[in-house]
C-alpha cells in the first residue's frame, strides 16, 4: 500500500510546513493502519529529491519520538547536507533539469526567512548530531546530478553510525530520473533496484 502525502509547498508555505505535514501524516497512518488494511509494523518512508529529504527527516523524527517504527527509508537523490562544496556541485553545475543555480533558488524558496546560521536536522538530516538507530536505508543517486555527492555523503554518515545502508549511483542518469522510468532503460533499472530493496525490507520477517 502506498500513501502519497500532499504536503504544503514553498514558497507559499516555507519550512517547516512540509516537515510538519509529512510527520503528521506518518503518525496518522501508523495510528490508522488497521483501518487502511496496512501493517503498522511494516512501515517505510520514501521520496525523491525534496521528498527524499522529507523521508529522511521523518525517519529521524520517528527514531527520536520512539514511534512509529519505520522499517526502511528509500531515498532517491535526496538533499541531506546543504553543502554545495561537495565535488558534484561543481562537476554538474549546469546539469540538465537541475543545475546549481536551480538548487540555490529552490533552497531559498524552501527556507524562506529561516536563519540558516543554525541548521536543524529537520532541514539537513545529514547534520544531525546522532544518526545511530535510524532505519536501514537505500540511497539512489545519479551521476549527472549536483546532489550526487550529497546522497553519497549521507550514506557514508549512516554507515559510520552503524546504520545498514546501500548507495547506488546510476552513473549515466540525471536528477529526477524516476520520471523517465518505463521509457529510458537505465532509469527503469535504477527504479527497480530501489523498489526491490524496499520490497525485501518490508517482507523480511
Amino acid at each position: 500500500m502506498v500513501l502519497s502525502v500532499e504536503y504544503r509547498l514553498a514558497p507559499e508555505h516555507p519550512y517547516p510546513a512540509a516537515v510538519e505535514d509529512v510527520w503528521a501524516a506518518t503518525q496518522w497512518v501508523a495510528a490508522h493502519a488497521g483501518e487502511l488494511g496496512a501493517d503498522p509494523e511494516r512501515l517505510a518512508v520514501a521520496g525523491d529529491s525534496a521528498g527524499g529529504n522529507l523521508a529522511a527527516v521523518v525517519a529521524l523524527l520517528a527514531r527520536d519520538a520512539g514511534a512509529p517504527p519505520i522499517r526502511f527509508q528509500l531515498l532517491w537523490y535526496p538533499a541531506t547536507t546543504w553543502d554545495t562544496s561537495l565535488p558534484s556541485f561543481a562537476e554538474n553545475a549546469n546539469a540538465p533539469l537541475l543545475g546549481v543555480a536551480a538548487v540555490k533558488a529552490l533552497s531559498r524558496w524552501y527556507v524562506g526567512d529561516f536563519d540558516l546560521s543554525d541548521m536543524p536536522a529537520t532541514l539537513a538530516p545529514a547534520r544531525a548530531e546522532d544518526l545511530t538507530g535510524l532505519s536501514p536505508a537505500y540511497i539512489a543517486v545519479a551521476g549527472y546530478d549536483p546532489l550526487r555527492d550529497d546522497g553519497a555523503r549521507y550514506g557514508e554518515l549512516l554507515t559510520a553510525a552503524g546504520v545498514p545502508v546501500e548507495v547506488h549511483n546510476a552513473e549515466t542518469l540525471i536528477h529526477g530520473y524516476l520520471g523517465y522510468a518505463g521509457v529510458v532503460p537505465a532509469a527503469t533499472e535504477a527504479m527497480d533496484r530501489g523498489l526491490s530493496a524496499l520490497r525485501e525490507a518490508l517482507h523480511t520477517p
